[in-house]
Parts: C-alpha cells; sequence; structure tokens
C-alpha cells in the first residue's frame, strides 16, 4: 500500500531529503567563501593602496588610499582623458602677476593637487602627495613646499588629515618630515631603502613610511645574479625586519610596502600596516582565489629578536653610507623624480607659451 503524505516513514525520507539539501547548500557556501579573491582575502589583513595616477583603475580596485609620484603623474598627463586637469590648472594661474619658473613652479603645485582632488572623490582615505625631489637634501624648502601644497588643499576644502606629503628619506628629508608633523602636516617618506632610514623616521614620529621592496629585489637580483622568491627576497626581508622593529617597541609610524615587482612580494607581507600595489597587480590579486595567509603580526613582532637601536646624525649617515644598495637606490630615485619633474615644468611652460 503507498504511503500517505503524513506517514512517519514519509516525513522521515522528507527530512533527510532536507538533511542533504541543507548540506548541499552549505557545501556551496563554504565553496563560494573559498573563491574570494587574493584582493579581497589581502584586505582583511592589510590596507591596499593605489599606487597609480589612473582613476579609472582606482574605481575598479576601491583601495582606501592612493599615491602618486612625478613619474606617474608626467605618464598621467600624457593620456586625453587626464590633460583637462592639467589644463584646468595652467588656466587657474594664467593671470596671475607671478612669472617665468615661480609662475611654472605655481602650476605644477596646483597640478599636484588637482590630481590628489579628483583621488579624493574617488578612495575614502588619504592621497599622498609628493614634493619636488631636488629638495631632497633642503630640510627648509621642503618645509617650505609643504606648507604650500597643504594651503592648496586646505583653500579647495580638503582637510589635512587626507593628504600625506611625500618626501624622499634623506637625513634632511627626514628632518625636514619630523618639522612638518610637529605642525600637524603628515609625511610620507618615500625612497626608503635601509634600516637606518626606517628607524630615524620612527624617531622623527613621522606617520608613515614606503620601503621599496621591488627596487631592493632588483638591486640584489641584478649584483648576485639570483632570482629571490618569497621569504629570502631581500626586500621581504627589509619592511618585515622594518616591521618587527616597529610594533616591537611600539613606534607609531605606519609601515606601507611599495614598489612590487611580483605578486609573491605581496603575499610574503601580508598583514603589513598598508601595502601600495600597482593596477597590473590589483589586477592579477583580484583574478586569483588562491588563499593567502597572515604573514606579519604585532603578536609575532612581540617575539621577535628585535634590538633597540637609535641614529643620531653622524650614525645615520656613516651607517646608511656602509649600505651600497640603500645608497644607490636613493640617489637612483631622486634623480629620477626629479628627471620627470623638469619634464612636467616644460610641458607646463609650453602650455603657458600657447595661453599667453
Amino acid at each position: 500500500m503507498p504511503l500517505n503524505d503524513n506517514s512517519p516513514t514519509h516525513a522521515k525520507k522528507q527530512l533527510n531529503c532536507g538533511g542533504k539539501r541543507r548540506s548541499l547548500y552549505n557545501n556551496m557556501s563554504t565553496a563560494t567563501l573559498e573563491k574570494v579573491s587574493q584582493l579581497e582575502q589581502l584586505k582583511k589583513f592589510t590596507t591596499v593602496v593605489a599606487d597609480t595616477g589612473d582613476f579609472e583603475s582606482m574605481r575598479a580596485f576601491k583601495p582606501q588610499d592612493a599615491t602618486t609620484n612625478p613619474s606617474l603623474i608626467f605618464a598621467a598627463v600624457q593620456k586625453p582623458e587626464y590633460a583637462p586637469l592639467l589644463d584646468k590648472a595652467v588656466a587657474d594661474l594664467k593671470n596671475s602677476p607671478l612669472s617665468g619658473a615661480v609662475k611654472v613652479e605655481a602650476v605644477m603645485d596646483n597640478l599636484l593637487v588637482q590630481f590628489g582632488m579628483e583621488i579624493l572623490k574617488i578612495v575614502p582615505g588619504r592621497v599622498s602627495t609628493e614634493t619636488d625631489a631636488r629638495l631632497s637634501f633642503d630640510r627648509g624648502g621642503s618645509i617650505d613646499k609643504a606648507r604650500r601644497l597643504i594651503a592648496i588643499y586646505e583653500q579647495n576644502g580638503i582637510p589635512r588629515e587626507r593628504v600625506l606629503i611625500k618626501i624622499a628619506s634623506t637625513w634632511e628629508g627626514i628632518k625636514a618630515a619630523e618639522r612638518l608633523q610637529q605642525l600637524g602636516i603628515n609625511c610620507n617618506l618615500t625612497l626608503l631603502f635601509s634600516f637606518q632610514q626606517a628607524v630615524a623616521c620612527a624617531e622623527a614620529k613621522v606617520k608613515l613610511i614606503s620601503p621599496f621592496v621591488g627596487r631592493i629585489y632588483d638591486w640584489y637580483k641584478a649584483h648576485t645574479g639570483k632570482d629571490y622568491k618569497g621569504a629570502e627576497d631581500p626586500g621581504v626581508q627589509s619592511v618585515t625586519k622594518i616591521y618587527n622593529h616597529y610594533k616591537k617597541f611600539d613606534f607609531q609610524t605606519e609601515v606601507m610596502g611599495a614598489s612590487f615587482r611580483n605578486v609573491s612580494q605581496i603575499i610574503h607581507l601580508a598583514g603589513c600596516d598598508l601595502l601600495t600595489i600597482s593596477p597590473n597587480l590589483l589586477e592579477e590579486l583580484s583574478n586569483s582565489t588562491e588563499p593567502i595567509e597572515r604573514k606579519l603580526s604585532v603578536e609575532a613582532a612581540k617575539k621577535s629578536d628585535a634590538e633597540p637601536v637609535t641614529f643620531d646624525e653622524k650614525k645615520f649617515r656613516f651607517e646608511f653610507n656602509e649600505d651600497p644598495m640603500a645608497v644607490e637606490k636613493t640617489a637612483e630615485g631622486i634623480r629620477k623624480f626629479s628627471a620627470d619633474i623638469v619634464k612636467l615644468e616644460k610641458l607646463i611652460s609650453s602650455k603657458l607659451l600657447i595661453g599667453s
């Protein structure tokens, strides 16, 4: 005799069937969770920053912060979609009584801020705006430039809390940043390649540092012929050492790994305060669902073998000079950024002549 719908056996079959459906649903949920992109996994451990002047990349990958430099901005203004920013920067000062190099400098400052303001319409956090790299050994000049940039931001309604002023990690740059921090202007110390630079920045109470992972890797690869991987990467090791030192001794300076050459470098620094990543590597992370584990943490740093150390100017200069990689890469970075500023100035000058 067929069972009716109210029979105990039928009810049991329904229950079992429901259990199977629930089990299948749970398995599907787990599978879905496991397919979270590496980029989203990374964001659970680390604040992701876009290292680009490309607004569309920022919209696509939704970073918390963004950072630019003269090279990125020079590349951006060559593209038609960003030309209006340069045109506006020139137009704003077209009728200014300023002339010559002073006027070009004013337009340059305006252009940097125009980019920064557009970026802040996209990212919810902060933008890093770089000072003139030719001031890298000029403490007073760096301070004056930073104050001018912040003043332009504030005149346009952007609070200084949303801006980081980027300065090269020379001794003069670090001392300029120390004074700027006292004035309430937060700084991002860039072109950082050594432990000495990092410690001096922390002692100066700089808001944030950008150790250049990829350029450290480049130097060692070129000098040894070895293609370093994972935790063996000298750039990864440098940032790990800095992070552990900061956290063990309770320095408040934020560590933002920068200048990456591959996804492996990024994955092996998961847990760092911030990582600033180029669009091509952001895309690679977003297209992979391989699991990422946290590599850096305050808890692990507290257990590290880091020893307290301090640097006055003489000790800093000597020990920095003992590191040929840091000396060469810092100098190279300053030269490259300076060259791109000169290119931007020539472009601005040509625009001013056309508009005159």
